[in-house]
């Protein structure tokens, strides 16, 4: 079996993450998803990442992805003439922070990515600089593609000044979107500005699930997590497979909000909250069969350490507590 991972490498400029500590510069943005993935993919499963990489950074980038088992690093990364996303990122704290992005590698196109998607059974994408798949692209993808699709949408909801200052936005074509995924993933933040129409940003859930978006899930920081899903969402989110070209109205949903797990909120924060390390906690259950509550409970809670063995895993060994069970959920 092969999951494709669609994302962005980002370095990182990381200011009072820590008390004290020095600025620190590393790998982020999808590189925690990779390590998590790398970390708990079970025997018979391939990880392929699926992302451009600015020549600036590229053989640096391959280099990473070549360090953590498991990954096919030949089949979908791609060097373009660009410069590499570079982001600064200041804490304000452990769950707020400012983010000043430079570079940028350009969004896929549908002929760029069709061939590299083909040979996956599923998909998870993290819009890492919500730049990685226009509308167009995701909407043939949506079209195309036979198996499940997962999306942290992230960094969709947010815009960028001149000064490469990212600041929240509103979501443009909106139910288009969520047409294109099976299972949306957003913090509660995100989901009150998609729902800023609405009354209630609950009832906004129940309304959009259905045949094509089967579940929303969000993320409550130290609270834990909530989803709502469609009636009969399948058991593995692999048996998906019959397509509807519509939001349905609401009926026939379920929710439920799981506790974040006991324990110190401890390690690093920055993959945390959304699904940098999620690829995929559906309510249904997950591919190898972990039920989705329990997969949900781990998204927000204070995970075990999830720990590989080699040079290139200091981004998954530092531990992101609100994330790191969440590979392990959906691929265990």
């Amino acid at each position: 079996m092969r999951l494709g991972v669609i994302g962005t490498m980002v370095w990182d400029r990381i200011e009072a993450r820590d008390a004290g500590a020095p600025v620190i510069e590393e790998w982020g943005g999808i590189a925690y998803a990779l390590a998590a993935a790398a970390a708990a993919r079970p025997d018979g499963w391939d990880i392929v990442p699926i992302m451009k990489v600015g020549n600036d950074l590229a053989e640096q980038a391959v280099l990473f992805c070549a360090g953590l088992p498991g990954l096919d690093v030949g089949t979908g990364i791609r060097r373009v003439a660009e410069r590499n996303n570079r982001v600064e990122l200041r804490y304000r704290d452990l769950e707020r922070r400012c983010e000043r992005m430079s570079g940028g590698v350009p969004p896929w196109t549908w002929p760029e990515l069709e061939p590299i998607v083909r040979g996956t059974d599923a998909l998870y994408i993290n819009f890492i600089s919500g730049f990685e798949l226009d509308l167009e692209t995701a909407t043939a993808l949506r079209a195309a593609y036979d198996g499940p699709i997962y999306c942290d949408l992230h960094s969709i909801f947010l815009g960028i000044e001149a000064s490469g200052l990212r600041t929240p936005r509103a979501l443009p074509a909106w139910a288009d979107w969520l047409r294109c995924f099976d299972f949306v993933q957003m913090n509660e933040e995100e989901l009150t500005l998609l729902s800023s129409s609405w009354p209630d940003p609950w009832r906004f859930a129940a309304n959009v699930v259905g045949p094509d978006l089967r579940a929303l899930l969000v993320t409550l920081g130290s609270r834990g997590a909530c989803y709502v899903a469609a009636s009969g969402v399948a058991p593995s989110p692999l048996d998906l497979r019959e397509r509807s070209a519509h939001i349905v109205s609401p009926g026939g949903v379920t929710s439920r909000k799981l506790s974040a797990a006991a324990g110190p909120q401890t390690g690093d924060p920055t993959g945390c909250g959304t699904a940098d390390l999620s690829v995929a906690n559906w309510p249904g259950g997950n591919t190898m069969g972990t039920s989705g509550a329990a997969a949900c409970a781990d998204s927000d809670g204070a995970a075990e350490s999830l720990t590989v063995n080699g040079p290139a895993t200091d981004c998954l060994n530092a531990v992101d507590p609100t994330a790191a069970c969440q590979v392990r959920t959906y691929l265990c």
